[in-house]
């Protein structure tokens, strides 16, 4: 299954057809459910911030800071701290659940935590400090943005509500009649989209803070990037490049040519009505095909999927043929350089090609993403893992093609899994 539409919210706003589409409402419904879900955290950040206001007021005021309200700040502090991460487990796990309101990618929660690790662990801290965000910076944000909405409404409303002894009262103005609003009620209005797109904006953000926090995934400090030497890299791929040309240009093709001729002849020395003709008839065809296909290949050696459906429905083809069921999201909204779609194309074949003999996995995603000048694939599977390259599984050879092409190629394959090949490659116009 091919999918081209943005799988994530931050990636619909760049669309124009984002007003159009069903993302302003995912984002309504992940503000909305953010309130309950805020109100826990926030409660609790008032409660361990009421004892340091005193201690702040009184230094402000010049007092000296009563004893009781130091002691009080400390039992409540350390209690807070000892408390929290038993606070942030529960709240990070629905965080993580309504995150695919407006986030289709996967987020990893932690591996199982011993007792002690529910205080150790990075990832426990991680989730602490993602509901101290979710219950301190989100309620202003969400507040801010709520008088933002209420001050439209009242001028969308102005019509109706001035006049007589009643007076809308603004910022910059006052207004005291139904024709002095309605200028206002068309800004308004207009102003519409904008608090909308806005909204999003102000979604988006709390997603990426959520994701960076709460998902689990190996970051770029935990992947192993896969290298080799760039000069000898270029030299063996253009020597292997020149050797395959050169036995195709010398070897297959004049043989192949012989062959479409002598089969031609033959066909003149065979009567219409004899039962050989139609079977030479199919060689002969056949022949001149394979002759077009193989000078395609001696021409480009790329693909011939490439050029007729282009990257992402090609990829959506190898996907189709994979023998373990493939779903590929692709979000490319520019066209990729050539070279580096052939050598995307490969990449996807070589990594569900080991996915389908090595892995033992029953589902993989395939992720084609264009950011800027940068062209970054996923291969994930949720196979067994402890995929490494020096015991030949073809992630070496795929290292070589990437690094020809000045990109590189990073792998996560703990055992037991998943196993994610992540290639990134720069698109130079």
């Amino acid at each position: 299954m091919t999918e081209d539409r943005p799988s994530y919210l931050a990636g619909a706003l760049r669309r124009r057809r984002y007003l159009r589409s069903a993302w302003p409402w995912r984002a309504l419904a992940y503000a909305v459910t953010t309130l309950p879900v805020a109100g826990v955290p926030a409660v609790a950040a008032g409660v361990l911030a009421a004892p340091l206001l005193l201690v702040v007021s009184a230094l402000r005021q010049g007092r000296p800071v009563d004893v009781p309200a130091l002691v009080v700040l400390t039992l409540v502090s350390l209690a807070g701290l000892a408390v929290a991460p038993l606070v942030g487990a529960p709240v990070a796990a629905v965080e993580r659940w309504r995150l695919g309101l407006v986030d289709g990618r996967p987020v990893r929660a932690p591996g199982r935590r011993g007792p002690a690790a529910r205080w150790t662990g990075a990832a426990a801290w991680r989730e602490v400090a993602y509901a101290g965000w979710l219950g301190t910076v989100v309620p202003v944000a969400y507040g801010t943005f709520a008088l933002l909405v209420l001050l439209d409404a009242a001028l969308v409303a102005g019509p109706w509500l001035a006049g007589g002894e009643d007076r809308i009262v603004l910022v910059w103005a006052t207004v005291d009649s139904p024709a002095g609003a309605v200028p206002y009620a068309v800004a308004g209005v207009l102003a519409v989209p904008a608090l909308v797109y806005l909204a999003g904006l102000l979604v988006a953000g709390q997603a990426a803070v959520a994701r960076w926090l709460l998902d689990d995934a190996p970051d770029a400090t935990a992947l192993r990037e896969v290298t080799r030497s760039r000069a000898r890299l270029m030299g063996a791929y253009e020597a292997e490049r020149r050797r395959v040309e050169r036995d195709v240009h010398d070897g297959a093709q004049p043989r192949l040519t012989s062959l479409t001729l002598q089969l031609g002849l033959a066909r003149l020395d065979v009567p219409d009505d004899s039962p050989a003709a139609r079977p030479l008839d199919l060689a002969h065809e056949q022949a001149k095909e394979l002759m077009v296909t193989l000078r395609g290949i001696v021409q480009g050696l790329r693909p011939p999927q490439l050029t007729e459906l282009g990257l992402a429905r090609a990829v959506g083809d190898l996907a189709a043929r994979s023998v373990v069921p493939v779903t590929v999201r692709a979000e490319l909204p520019h066209p990729v350089p050539e070279l580096v779609e052939t050598t995307a194309w490969y990449v996807v074949s070589e990594a569900l090609g080991n996915v389908a003999r090595h892995a033992h996995a029953t589902h993989a995603v395939v992720r084609l993403t264009r950011t800027g000048h940068l062209l970054v694939v996923e291969v994930e599977d949720d196979g067994r893992g402890g995929a490494d390259p020096a015991r030949g599984t073809g992630l070496t050879g795929l290292a070589d093609r990437v690094a020809a092409v000045d990109g590189r190629l990073l792998l996560a394959s703990p055992a037991g899994g998943p196993t994610l090949v992540r290639v990134e490659l720069p698109c130079r116009p």
